[in-house]
């Protein structure tokens, strides 16, 4: 210590220790509280960021990447991305495609003949001057149509025998003094279910267009009458036949009911297609359409949990739909050389086309020789997944992490069609036969009722059945609606087509 400077007293050093112990407590103590507000604020940095990255995903999703409908797109559509390869072929029909076109008929309904009266260059009458040519023009057109009223008389004749009265018995559909014929009917029920027009609508087009004028409620009451005939029989038919067939394919929608949500189900073959309204979406729901209680072949579904609980059935998952996730992944990760899930998209599509070139040729199942190497590329690109995202430090890694250990835990459900070639690889017939309910949805609004809702399911599983089976729409409504509904065969054994 400096000279001269008095040597400080045991009480002095023991107080000063304590003040610098005090002290260093107290920067201690400010210390760990800016570490505690440091990790707090790393931590919260770190919420954000994932929750930064999952609503960058939520915006990035699409038809494309994603479960998300086409409608969903918006005026922004993705640019598209076919998953087929390129085969050298130039674009539009190929040779031997036979085309169609506006054609002359060989037989006009009616011929007017145009004559010239003077000649071009002299200007000499032509009256008596000999044919040279005739240029044949026709013009398809469509006459002014008006409703034809047909009167049926009942005539009743008494016996000069006994007396007795005896009135001639009304023909089929002749029920009322005054009523509409099949061919009205079947033009409502065209304008409702195959067009999807309001009731008021519809009545409003069979005024404009047929001269018929009609009330919403005379088309409410058509639309009861076809859709209890189709409840008789055509209805338990198909369920049964569904129900019975060796491969099924399920799907679901929302669809506004009285304004609020309810669920259309979807159960189909490549001949078949059942739609069933419920208010529940789940299994609940699943069970209302009568086939997947007691089915016991194949169901193609979009691997919603409730599926699972139908363990009678095998099941085949739809590689479309976990496609358009690994797109996503892939998407979400655009700076990287090399991304698993690209891999396993182009290993799963190889996959694919192996079965579509076995069908193809009628073969039993894809070549084993040839499927080895597309899905050791799948395994192995899902084993780098789950290594990748194994922290499963943001909601978005959680996700991907999930999806990949869904591809390995479930990979026998989603490659079975490569061992039975009956079996589709994808949903998409499902997709194709519901649509029609966000179409009807889309022109026309929500349903008004749940009676009115399940009156349209019925006939859309009528229309959908028969154009399955080549039966024009006009003519399948006109025999619904005479009461003699086209009723699937007994002898048909459905199966899915593959898309």
């Amino acid at each position: 210590m400096p000279a001269g400077q008095p040597v400080p007293s045991y009480d002095e050093l023991a107080r000063l220790v304590v003040f610098m112990e005090a002290r260093l407590a107290g920067l201690e103590a400010e210390l760990a509280a800016e570490r505690g507000a440091r990790a707090e604020t790393e931590a919260a940095l770190a919420a954000a960021a994932g929750e930064i990255e999952s609503l960058r995903a939520q915006l990035a999703a699409n038809s494309r990447n994603s479960s998300k409908p086409p409608s969903a797109d918006g005026l922004a559509k993705p640019a598209p991305k076919s998953q087929r390869r390129k085969t050298g072929r130039k674009p539009g029909g190929q040779d031997g495609h036979a085309g169609a076109t506006l054609a002359m008929t060989a037989f006009p309904d009616r011929t007017v003949v145009h004559e010239p009266e003077v000649c071009a260059g002299c200007g000499d009458g032509l009256v008596l001057a000999p044919v040279s040519g005739v240029e044949r023009r026709q013009v398809v057109d469509l006459p002014v149509v008006r409703p034809v009223v047909v009167e049926h008389q009942l005539v009743e004749r008494e016996c000069s025998c006994c007396g007795v009265r005896t009135k001639a018995p009304a023909p089929d559909g002749v029920a009322a003094p005054v009523s509409y014929g099949p061919g009205v009917q079947a033009r409502v029920l065209y304008l409702y279910a195959g067009q999807f027009l309001a009731k008021d609508r519809a009545a409003v087009a069979m005024g404009e267009l047929f001269g018929t004028r009609l009330s919403s409620g005379t088309v409410a009451a058509m639309l009861a009458r076809a859709a209890a005939r189709l409840a008789e029989k055509f209805l338990p038919q198909v369920r049964d036949a569904l129900t019975t067939a060796a491969v099924v394919g399920a799907d679901e929608t929302g669809l506004r009911v009285a304004g609020k949500l309810h669920w259309v189900h979807c159960a189909r073959t490549e001949k078949l297609t059942l739609v069933v309204v419920h208010p529940r979406r789940g299994a609940e729901g699943i069970r209302a359409v009568g086939v997947l209680p007691d089915f016991h072949g194949t169901v193609v579904h979009d691997c919603w949990a409730p599926y699972e609980a139908f363990v009678d059935a095998d099941h085949q998952l739809c590689c479309a739909h976990v496609v358009r996730e690994l797109v996503a992944v892939a998407e979400s990760m655009p700076d990287v050389a090399w991304c698993w899930a690209t891999q396993a998209h182009e290993a799963l599509v190889d996959l694919q086309k192996l079965a579509a070139d076995a069908r193809v040729v009628g073969a039993a199942l894809a070549d084993p020789a040839l499927v080895v190497e597309p899905r050791r590329r799948l395994r192995s690109a899902v084993a780098v997944g789950i290594s990748q995202t194994e922290a499963r430090t943001s909601t978005l890694m959680r996700k991907h992490n999930a999806l990949a250990r869904r591809l390995a835990d479930r990979e026998a459900d989603y490659l079975r069609f490569l061992t039975d070639l009956s079996v589709p690889p994808d949903n998409n017939g499902s997709e194709r036969d519901i649509r029609m309910v966000k179409i009807r949805q889309k022109i026309s609004g929500c349903l008004r009722s749940l009676t009115g809702a399940r009156q349209f399911c019925a006939l859309r599983s009528y229309l959908s059945t028969t154009a399955k089976h080549g039966i024009a729409m006009l003519d399948a409504l006109t025999r619904l609606a005479a009461g003699r509904p086209w009723l699937p065969s007994n002898a048909e054994t459905p199966t899915l087509a593959a898309a």
